[in-house]
């Protein structure tokens, strides 16, 4: 009888076979949703060519997804590079709040010309997304406190520190509505394609892509987060400190998730609002997904671009899928669910093998 068994390689997995199975396990999950379409009553065919030929077949559909790949790509290299170093933070959504709300405060101030006032809320919407993320990684290395439990707790502490100031100090006096005043017309982002809303936002989070690569890859401190992420008993050894390159790296996780909250901010909503009453959330739902994207990119930062972007796609297209085949809009958090749950497969794949054990009786 055969039997077959998981069995760690001994090499690392061939190039070709690193870069087929992300595609390869994407197509399986576009193949498995479309069960679930055909159950629906629609044709898959057509509600995928409606999904992407409408996210990226017109210039305006296609400035909408990159707007919506922009915070997923910095909430996406923010968990990226945590991960790296083994900092489980599930924190992304709270500093993302944290820049929205500091960006919120700085661009109302009036009286300040308006580079210098998009350089401040770029600056203070870093900081406070830094300091947000700094917080559990702090307990994490003094304490030895669970950072996935406490980061995930900071979101509520932020989250609700938001709404407090939506519904108190900030909440309109005319209308009573929970939401920030709007912040100057000079501190808006400029738009960088016109006939679009593709803003400064969308350009800086395509900049930050090469940049956090370069960190990564070719500095000394990138080298640091890799040996405190693969051993930091042998990091220690080699007198690297693993805490202070943890601390770091979650200041600088913070500071990528915060500035997704300025560009929300910014370049999109222009004030800070919650969700209550109808309203849209500033977060929505980018802090969480951008998980989703650093585990689709196998925490490689160049890879967090086209993540964001796949699922970018599904969000902008899924609305116009549910008008044409009458399937539940909700479908594309279907899709990125399962996608994710065919990406963690696959890198399964990479890192074991199939191996033959025992011979045959017939």
């Amino acid at each position: 009888m055969r039997r077959y068994r998981l069995e760690r390689r001994a090499h690392p997995a061939p190039v070709w076979l690193s870069v087929a199975l992300p595609f390869v396990a994407v197509l399986a999950a576009l193949a498995l949703c479309a069960i679930l379409i055909a159950l629906a009553g629609a044709n898959p065919l057509t509600a995928y060519v409606t999904l992407f030929g409408t996210a990226l077949g017109s210039k305006f559909y296609l400035a909408e997804t990159f707007i919506k790949a922009a915070p997923l790509v910095f909430t996406g290299l923010a968990v990226a590079i945590a991960f790296r170093v083994r900092f489980w933070t599930i924190g992304a959504p709270g500093q993302l709040v944290a820049g929205a709300v500091a960006a919120g405060l700085v661009g109302g101030l009036s009286g300040v010309p308006g580079p210098v006032l998009i350089i401040l809320m770029l600056i203070a919407g870093a900081v406070a997304g830094g300091l947000v993320a700094l917080l559990p990684a702090l307990l994490r290395v003094r304490l030895h406190v669970d950072d996935v439990v406490s980061s995930l707790l900071f979101n509520f502490v932020v989250i609700y520190f938001m709404r407090a100031l939506i519904e108190g100090p900030w909440r309109n006096a005319a209308t009573g509505y929970p939401i920030s005043p709007p912040i100057q017309e000079v501190a808006h982002f400029p738009i960088v394609v016109p006939g679009t809303r593709a803003h400064l936002g969308v350009l800086l989070a395509f900049i930050a892509v090469p940049l956090i690569w370069f960190v990564v890859r070719k500095t000394t401190f990138g080298f640091r987060m890799t040996v405190v992420g693969e051993n930091p008993h042998a990091a220690r050894y080699a007198g690297i400190s693993a805490g202070g390159v943890m601390l770091a790296t979650a200041l600088a996780s913070g500071a990528l998730a915060g500035l997704a909250g300025v560009g929300q901010v910014a370049g999109v909503h222009y004030q800070v609002m919650s969700g209550i009453g109808g309203g849209t959330s500033i977060t929505a739902g980018y802090g969480y997904t951008g998980i989703v994207v650093a585990t689709l990119a196998r925490l490689n930062p160049l890879a967090v671009a086209p993540a964001a972007l796949f699922l970018a796609t599904t969000m902008t297209g899924s609305y116009a899928m549910s008008r044409v085949t009458g399937v539940p809009v909700y479908l594309s958090g279907v899709i990125q669910g399962v996608t994710l749950i065919s990406i963690l497969i696959a890198m399964l794949f990479i890192n074991y093998s199939i191996r033959r054990t025992g011979g045959s009786n017939d």
